[in-house]
């Protein structure tokens, strides 16, 4: 008990909600009710019915990502017990569900244009004081939630919220997103909300050690776990951690969105979703080598693989500001990043508009439109990001899609040209309904779902964003092909896939002309050259 000891590298955490895996759509109250219903009980009552339909799909490739358990072992009673368990507690989350549809009905049927003030008590019950109702300026109706109230009310559910802890030593895990998660031998469930500051104490340990007392104290374990939590930690030290001291930049690449840019003053890690450390034949950054500090972390946009709670929880204790771009409107399908965050613990948590910069010690970070990837949905929490240092300009577009190349256009004489552009390419990506679907109160054709996509840009737009900005190098990322991330992406790519064509393409017609262009996977490091001073060139000469 008195032995400092850290915590190992490879233990994985994962979040949940009621026993899901935790995204940020099973946070906000609203959103949570409607993927109960939606989602979840749909999910386990079809797993109870046919679980050998459930294990063939998860067999089948082409079923990837799709709404089947995947477990090898059918384990119907616990998920009986779970749909059970979830209509009695939850209850009132599902008459929430149900009173979001109730109301959509009434404002599509009685709002006609003139005023909403009667229709106010008419609001179902368990969301009376929680909306507002609203007309756009063509008299289509709809209503606006009160998300920070949403919050301190009875529908938020702290106590939902744990961890489940086990040890990894492979990149494979089952899709999670479709999957509740049922504890197995040796793992260690931990019932305690995401801002219990004993989280921290626990990450911290990965280079602070601490004895075993300390952190059984910090989390409050139960003496029925002391076995198996033991199994997590070591005496081995890790690696230090070696910071960048040169005068310019060095950008690393962690997987999928996931770069830490560094100066010798700042930090600044964009998208963190990180694999563990574990032996493998595929070379990659870990949690191992991300620095003591991190000044910003910078969130794109709110789908899974671009803000990833597993990981943000182990940063939060290292993390100085946590940037997200704007929202708060209150509409349903955009819950406000901002209020999300701050909620599960996380204290210094800033919006930030389209075209607002930031600085801090020679560092500009501006935030551009974010257009795409949302399948049409009116979703403001969306920004790429420009990072200016040290003379170098790079561009961080993540997912966005360049339908509308005026838009670059414009932005470029505004901001005028950049030197490295960072650009998402998976083109085809998944229908409207893979992450929005619960939040649907009325069925949409099939032709309409499959025609608006959650995609990035293809060749003829990437290579126009890298052509307006006159790029000197093109990097193609957020493709989700690193092995680690197949839990919560389910992306299996062949040379004859589209986004692999695609970027093929972009790479070889930018190589054509002398503009240095990859698509990145695994790891890559890049030490930008600095800007020589007259001294320099003299003391050279």
């Amino acid at each position: 008990m008195a032995e400092k000891l850290y915590l190992k590298p490879n233990v994985v955490v994962e979040p949940l909600v009621d026993q899901w895996y935790a995204w940020s759509h099973l946070i906000p109250p609203a959103t949570a009710a409607m993927n109960i219903v939606g989602r979840h009980l749909k999910i386990m009552e079809s797993y109870v019915k046919a679980p050998q339909v459930h294990s063939a799909a998860v067999k089948n490739p082409a079923m990837l990502g799709g709404p089947f358990i995947d477990y090898k072992v059918p384990r119907v009673a616990e998920i009986q017990a779970l749909i059970d368990r979830t209509k009695r507690e939850r209850a009132h989350l599902i008459e929430l569900s149900a009173a979001i549809q109730q109301l959509d009905d009434l404002l599509r049927q009685e709002a006609k244009g003139y005023s909403l003030e009667p229709l106010y008590a008419r609001v179902p019950e368990p969301l009376r004081g929680y909306v507002e109702l609203v007309y756009d300026l063509n008299n289509q109706p709809s209503f606006r939630l009160i998300e920070p109230l949403l919050y301190r009310s009875p529908y938020y559910v702290p106590e939902a919220q744990s961890l489940m802890l086990s040890l990894t030593s492979q990149d494979d895990r089952p899709f999670v997103l479709s999957t509740p998660r049922l504890p197995d031998p040796g793992d260690v469930h931990l019932r305690r909300p995401f801002c219990h500051p004993g989280i921290d104490e626990l990450f911290k340990m990965k280079t602070v050690p601490q004895t075993f007392a300390y952190i059984k104290e910090a989390l409050e374990l139960e003496d029925e776990h002391d076995e198996a939590f033991a199994r997590f930690l070591t005496a081995e030290p890790p690696p230090r951690y070696e910071p960048y001291r040169g005068d310019s930049v060095r950008w690393r690449y962690f997987g999928h969105a996931c770069i830490l840019v560094e100066t010798a003053d700042v930090r600044i890690l964009l998208d963190p979703v990180l694999s563990y450390t574990y032996e493998s034949d595929i070379s990659r950054y870990t949690y191992r080598d991300l620095p003591d500090w991190i000044d910003f972390v910078l969130i794109t946009h709110n789908h899974q693989d671009h803000i990833l709670f597993e990981t943000m929880l182990q940063l939060r204790h290292k993390v100085g500001s946590i940037v997200v771009p704007r929202s708060g409107s209150g509409e349903l399908q955009d819950p406000s990043l901002k209020v999300l965050l701050r909620q599960i613990g996380f204290k210094n948590v800033y919006e930030m508009s389209e075209l607002e910069t930031l600085e801090l010690a020679g560092v500009e970070i501006t935030g551009l439109p974010f257009f795409g990837e949302h399948a049409d949905l009116d979703i403001q929490s969306k920004l790429a990001y420009v990072c200016r240092v040290a003379e170098h300009s790079m561009l961080f577009a993540a997912d966005s899609c360049n339908i509308e190349p005026r838009l670059y256009e414009r932005l470029q004489e505004a901001l005028g040209n950049i030197d490295i552009a960072f650009i998402g390419m998976e083109c085809d990506g998944a229908p409207l309904s893979w992450v929005y679907g619960p939040l649907l109160t009325r069925p949409l054709d099939r032709k309409m779902d499959q025609g608006r996509r959650l995609a990035g840009s293809n060749y003829e737009r990437a290579v126009d964003i890298v052509n307006r900005f006159n790029c000197r190098d093109a990097y193609v990322y957020a493709m989700g092909q690193e092995p680690w991330l197949n839990y919560i992406m389910s992306v299996k790519y062949t040379e004859q896939s589209n986004p692999i064509i695609a970027s093929n393409k972009l790479i070889e017609d930018c190589r054509s002309r002398g503009i240095q262009a990859e698509r990145l996977f695994g790891e890559k490091e890049i030490l930008l050259p600095g800007v020589a001073t007259p001294a320099a060139a003299a003391a050279g000469s």
